[in-house]
């Protein structure tokens, strides 16, 4: 295989699966549309806040006689919902969840009126929105970066492994090392900042982002110790490299770091 050709191909496969492992996230904003009374609402609600102030909530309407409210409780409990009016600042309706601690969760409905009819804009479901602390861009960027990258060599090795004329195991030391530093060195850094933890994996949590990072790890460790002395690990390779993109393309945050509110009650 061309090496032009190949690393294209890696790089489209690598960012393909990056941007589906994004966008079907928990904390990827819920995207949709509703009709209330005759009128098209289209909306972006966040599931993802700071905890450096309030989750605005904004929905872009234009009618002045449309108004609603947000209704929320912590998630996972049994509270009474707390009712938000929804403000008209511009063409937007607007308002705010109340600030909380890193790792928290909120459940909440917006609600829109028109006339004699209120709609939730997602029927009976509530958008679950998880806080976090800011992450210096200095850690978030080289950590996006680096984990792509290992990706991308990760990819790349597979594909040198089908190429019988091709000798991946330099591609796969490389694979291994980026991952291991964004993994486990950038990412418990970014860990700390966004939830005060620097490590919530197997074996203290059972945080799926982690838990990914341990998993391609393994594989990579037992393909590069297959292939020591000078070794054919071809298929070692490629079964590593399948598995890290198989456990990357599993949903981003999914069973990440939440707070107990019995925990945060002794805050």
């Amino acid at each position: 295989m061309k090496k032009l050709l190949l690393w294209l191909l890696a790089a489209l496969m690598t960012l393909a699966a990056f941007v589906y492992q994004r966008r079907t996230g928990p904390t990827y904003p819920a995207r949709g549309k509703a009709d209330v009374a005759g009128t098209e609402i289209r909306y972006r609600l966040p599931r993802s806040a700071l905890t450096t102030g309030p989750c605005r909530i904004m929905v872009a309407v234009r009618e002045p006689e449309i108004g609603g409210y947000v209704s929320y409780r912590r998630f996972r409990t049994d509270d009474p919902l707390t009712r938000i009016v929804l403000e008209h600042e511009g063409d937007s309706l607007t308002a705010g969840l109340p600030r909380q601690p890193a790792a928290a969760k909120l459940a909440y409905q917006v609600h829109l009126r028109k006339g004699n009819e209120t709609v939730s804009l997602t029927g009976d479901h509530f958008i679950v929105v998880r806080y976090r602390g800011d992450v210096p861009a200095a850690v978030l960027l080289p950590h996006i970066l680096v984990i792509f990258l290992g990706m991308l060599f990760s990819t790349a090795a597979g594909l040198t492994a089908l190429d019988k004329r091709s000798d991946p195991r330099k591609l796969a030391v490389w694979a291994a090392v980026i991952l291991f530093a964004g993994g486990i060195i950038l990412g418990p850094i970014m860990q700390q900042y966004a939830f005060g933890k620097l490590w919530t994996g197997f074996p203290l949590g059972s945080d799926l982002t982690d838990n990914k990072t341990l998993i391609s790890l393994a594989v990579w460790a037992a393909a590069l110790i297959a292939g020591r002395k000078g070794r054919d690990a071809r298929k070692w390779i490629l079964a590593a490299s399948i598995i890290t993109l198989a456990v990357f393309l599993i949903p981003h945050s999914l069973m990440g770091s939440e707070l107990k509110w019995e925990q945060a009650a002794g805050m």
